[in-house]
């Protein structure tokens, strides 16, 4: 890969996460896709991860699941959560473990990309670099 930021994304929908790298690439940036939490966990990808945009809803381990197993492993990775359904209770969770946002599907794409760019820019990464 080139020196181009990384942002990977774990979402079980196929047509979901297709369209979702399709966006991410035509910002500028590298990305990864996985179907699973459990997949992008056993990737070697992990610490390259500049963003990751996941599911909260999810077969097997949820969003909230990975994000607690990447907070244990010492990984703080900037995560912006896209989801159908999030109850409230969860979604403070989630954000006060430092989670960007949580989005509701189906939401604005200038609201994912301002999120992206916060998400960036906290990790010092910015905007897309080409």
């Amino acid at each position: 890969m080139s020196q181009k930021l990384l942002i990977c994304i774990v979402d079980d929908n196929e047509c979901f996460r297709d369209a979702l790298e399709a966006l991410i690439i035509s910002l500028g940036y590298n990305v990864a896709a996985f179907a699973s939490a459990e997949d992008y966990l056993s990737s070697d990808l992990v610490a390259q991860t500049s963003c990751l945009i996941s599911d909260w809803q999810m077969p097997g381990m949820n969003g909230a699941d990975l994000q607690d197993r990447l907070i244990a492993s010492g990984h703080r990775i900037p995560i912006i959560f896209v989801t159908a359904v999030c109850p409230e209770k969860e979604r403070t969770r989630l954000l006060k473990a430092g989670a960007v946002s949580v989005l509701d599907k189906p939401f604005d794409m200038d609201a994912l990309i301002a999120c992206l760019y916060q998400a960036l820019g906290s990790s010092g990464g910015g905007e897309p670099r080409n």
